[in-house]
């Protein structure tokens, strides 16, 4: 089982200085892809759902860690 974690679009969102909207738009449609290609190959439901549940769980800490640097910037 792959984790997407590990995909480009983790890597920009992660970066402090801003990322061009082509290219996050590419590393976009590269995780779904992978997303794809997971969910159709993995015949274990249970490590399905773990790593979409991990995916998701990334992508909120990320929100937050941007809701957080924003309001340093505004404060």
């Amino acid at each position: 089982m792959n984790d997407l974690t590990t995909t480009r679009l983790f890597s920009l969102l992660a970066e402090p200085s801003p990322v061009p909207n082509e290219e996050m738009q590419s590393a976009y449609v590269e995780l779904v892809d992978e997303v794809k290609t997971q969910t159709q190959s993995e015949t274990d439901y249970t490590q399905l759902f773990r790593l979409l549940n991990l995916t998701r769980i990334e992508f909120q800490a990320l929100q937050t860690q941007i809701l957080y640097e924003q309001g340093e910037k505004c404060a």
